[in-house]
């Protein structure tokens, strides 16, 4: 009984520091690879904003 209490007072986790250490190394990879994405999205969304604006601009040049 008191081993099934302590079980449940102790927090779940990574056991080790070393699985501790992989486990934030994880996190902080994630962290960083979701930064640069949406950095990469965020200027191929200019990118393609500034070709409509070209494509409208020689649309309505002169012939």
């Amino acid at each position: 009984m008191q081993r099934e209490i302590s079980r449940q007072l102790r927090p779940a986790g990574v056991g080790t520091k070393a699985q501790q250490a992989l486990q934030q190394a994880r996190e902080e990879m994630k962290t960083e690879r979701r930064a640069v994405s949406a950095e990469q999205r965020e200027a191929e969304k200019n990118q393609r904003y500034e070709q409509r604006k070209k494509n409208r601009k020689e649309k309505h040049r002169g012939h």
